[in-house]
């Protein structure tokens, strides 16, 4: 069974069988990934490779069916799609363009890490696109999908190891 993200009416949400949960996507809504930094949520499905987590925020890891690994305060993700490491976590301090995953605003306390463009990896294909942590009222992402964080908890216990998260585009 898959998390089904697609619109509905004015709102995105997240379907995993019977669960319905409300839900945010990139700026640019759920269509072809074209390059790096289009705010687009990459059409298609994308398996769950592991969860990323705060330890100073949750205190346990995530109920999970998937890998967890504690995220600190030197982790960061690799968006410079010129550099060897693009699309991989790094270390900070790190020379080129990347993410830091250690944020002070709550949206990457969870951090559901998704294979999209890792295997291989394609430079300007996108990167960090993740399921993580909702913004108050939902806001846009870079392109990533988003669930409450009760929800996301919710939705780590629900799913079995083989889980995808599919960015539709019909409702």
């Amino acid at each position: 069974m898959d998390l089904i993200v697609t619109r509905q009416g004015d709102i995105w949400q997240a379907r995993f069988g019977e669960h319905v949960w409300r839900a945010a996507v990139g700026r640019s809504g759920i269509a072809e990934k074209r390059a790096e930094g289009d705010g687009v949520s990459p059409l298609g499905c994308w398996p769950i490779r592991r969860v990323l987590w705060r330890a100073d925020k949750l205190g346990a890891a995530p109920v999970s069916a998937f890998p967890t690994s504690v995220i600190a305060p030197d982790d960061g993700w690799c968006d410079a799609p010129e550099h060897p490491d693009y699309n991989r976590p790094v270390k900070l301090p790190f020379a080129a363009s990347h993410e830091e995953l250690w944020r002070e605003d709550d949206l990457y306390d969870i951090v559901v890490v998704l294979g999209q463009n890792d295997d291989p990896v394609v430079a300007g294909a996108g990167s960090a696109i993740f399921l993580h942590v909702a913004s108050p009222g939902y806001g846009c992402t870079a392109g990533c999908a988003t669930l409450s964080r009760d929800d996301l908890l919710e939705f780590l216990a629900l799913a079995p190891p083989q889980t995808r998260l599919c960015f539709c585009d019909a409702e």
